[in-house]
């Protein structure tokens, strides 16, 4: 036996005014989707959007369902709306944002295991690396350079 240590590296930024400019505006569209959220029973609303490489945009908002787990993450949302709609098109960067009715979320919040699998397969699918942004309502910024700084040792078509 022995032990495999796995590492990722992701950057941190302490305001929304260290971003490049496209990804500000990518935040700005991404909060636009968070106020279409369908949340009556979590009251967590997330926004999401995706920028395709020739500067598209594509958003997604969560969307539940009183019969769990029926409803539907924003970033799958955005990510099965973007293959429907563009499916040869390359994904540059995806942000995500979320805010409670309840309280401050304060720190970022990124996306869930299911979401970080749907990711993947359009990462693995295009052969590029996504950026991934994400935040809380306030406080600092994550970007991880690809899914795979989020999801290693991930499940791809090549175990089929």
């Amino acid at each position: 036996m022995k032990n495999v240590n796995i590492t990722t590296t992701y950057q941190v930024f302490d305001a929304i005014n260290e971003l490049p400019k496209e990804i500000i505006n990518l935040f700005k569209e991404a909060e636009k989707a968070q106020e279409k959220a369908y949340a009556p029973y979590s009251n967590f609303q997330v926004g999401a959007a995706i920028l395709f490489e020739d500067g598209k945009i594509v958003t997604g908002s969560n969307q539940e369902n009183a019969a769990y787990p029926s409803g539907m993450c924003a970033e799958r949302v955005a990510i099965y709306h973007a293959g429907a709609k563009h499916p040869n098109l390359k994904i540059k960067a995806l942000v995500i944002c979320a805010k409670s009715n309840t309280k401050i979320v304060d720190q970022p919040v990124g996306p869930c295991g299911a979401c970080r699998q749907s990711i993947a397969e359009y990462e693995f699918k295009q052969e590029q690396d996504i950026a991934i942004y994400f935040k809380g309502e306030i406080g600092k910024i994550v970007k991880s350079n690809s899914l795979k700084d989020l999801l290693p040792l991930s499940f791809d078509k090549s175990f089929l």
